[in-house]
């Protein structure tokens, strides 16, 4: 697939998600979320010249969700929020059943549901969506 394509006004402009970062104050806490509850696998894993960790690096598929240490106190959102507010992800429909009854386990209980999307919380507080919705005809 090309990186690039021609819009509806002739403009070139990127085709996919390249990837997506996290901040958190605990990288090894919301990899294992990531990674043991959702399944997502690990590509990589950076260290400052020191010694320490710099990122760690989650596949997406087809772009990458990189988790990185921050001092900042994660970002409260409640609904719609300014900026990103939701990490959709998609699942399977006969998959969406049983990876709710696993997050819901392992404490992670589902906060609402849609027709199409599950949404709960990571351990930082981020909204996460586990969703079926078929995108294939959109894209």
């Amino acid at each position: 697939m090309p990186l690039l394509h021609r819009n509806d006004q002739g403009l070139l402009a990127p085709v996919r998600l390249h990837h997506l970062a996290l901040g958190t104050a605990n990288v090894a806490r919301l990899v294992d979320f990531y990674r043991d509850q959702l399944g997502l696998r690990e590509v990589a894993r950076h260290d400052h010249d020191d010694g320490s960790l710099r990122s760690v690096w989650l596949s997406l598929g087809s772009a990458l969700l990189m988790i990185e240490p921050t001092e900042e106190a994660p970002r409260q959102v409640v609904g719609s929020g300014a900026g990103p507010f939701l990490i959709a992800l998609a699942v399977e429909d006969t998959a969406r059943g049983p990876l709710e009854q696993r997050l819901l386990e392992a404490g992670f209980p589902i906060e609402s549901r849609s027709e199409w999307t599950s949404y709960l919380r990571d351990p930082d507080g981020n909204r996460i969506g586990i969703s079926t919705y078929p995108l294939t005809a959109l894209l």
